[in-house]
């Protein structure tokens, strides 16, 4: 049995280990709101978009234009986004699980540490990996995004995809691979909102536009743009489900640190009844032992 030093060793322990997962339970919290606002914050431009690529879809051919027209092909690319981070539950590890459901000769492109890490263990082919900063900037990630369209373009892969976390609620977060290339329908992809509002399709006709010069030329400035911002929000998605799988791990382990602690005290005040009542008895019979 531990002596009473070492069991009030062990509870200052466990306080301080307490305190730690809490503020980080209150730092997650706060990046996770921030992160939903900043992917709210560009909903109505996206909707707005999605409804003029709508209108332009109907007046050209869609097998015409590069980012449209579907290809026969199997050559896959997906830009794998995890973490840099650990401590966040089992994100990383669903992530990585719906990686390896993917064919092997899958190219990749990865945004975050713990994915490049898994692509290298694993020795898949990773053609870049790009840092993001906590909260990235649409610059940051238009570089990513510009860089799978040239891959595109160039016809070196088929299909582009998206490996991320949807952000579901705060205590459900899944891995989801998002076909963005060849665009085969316009979908609002925006952390926090609503399954209604992220399953949306647009369809044209519902807004008469004119367009200048033409519809054709409006279209090839627009779609490129709209992949920059599809790219972007889907990041904005998987940093808010990070924070929220971080929120709710650290808040799990304070609430196990909290319960070992009342664990610990309860063996403490065992341990230290236990010796008082040698002593007493000891007391006892010494004392019987002189009469």
């Amino acid at each position: 049995m531990a002596s009473t030093r070492d069991i009030r060793r062990r509870i200052k322990s466990v306080k301080n280990t307490a305190q730690i997962t809490k503020a980080m339970q209150m730092v997650a919290a706060s990046k996770m709101r921030k992160a939903q606002q900043q992917a709210l914050a560009g909903k109505p431009y996206a909707l707005l978009m999605n409804e003029v690529i709508s209108s332009l879809q109907g007046r050209v051919d869609e097998a015409s234009h590069p980012l449209l027209a579907v290809r026969e092909g199997n050559r896959h690319l997906v830009l794998y986004v995890s973490t840099d981070k650990g401590l966040c539950g089992g994100l990383n590890t669903n992530l990585a699980r719906e990686a390896s459901l993917l064919v092997n000769d899958t190219q990749y492109v990865s945004a975050g540490r713990k994915g490049t890490q898994f692509l290298a263990r694993t020795k898949r082919k990773l053609l870049a990996d790009f840092p993001l900063k906590d909260r990235p900037s649409f610059l940051e990630t238009k570089s990513i995004s510009k860089f799978l369209i040239e891959k595109f373009l160039a016809g070196e892969v088929d299909k582009v995809s998206v490996l991320y976390t949807d952000f579901v609620n705060t205590l459900n977060q899944v891995a989801k691979v998002k076909q963005i290339l060849p665009i085969v329908k316009l979908e609002a992809m925006q952390a926090g909102v609503t399954e209604s509002d992220q399953d949306h399709t647009f369809t044209s006709g519902a807004t008469e536009y004119l367009f200048e010069p033409d519809p054709r030329s409006v279209l090839d400035s627009i779609l490129p743009y709209y992949v920059h911002f599809q790219v972007y929000q889907l990041i904005l998605d998987a940093r808010a489900s990070e924070h929220s799988a971080r929120m709710v791990a650290m808040k799990n382990a304070t609430d196990n640190a909290k319960q070992l602690i009342k664990d610990l005290t309860l063996e403490y005040n065992k341990v230290r009844q236990a010796s008082i009542t040698t002593e007493i008895l000891e007391i006892a019979s010494a004392q019987a032992a002189m009469s």
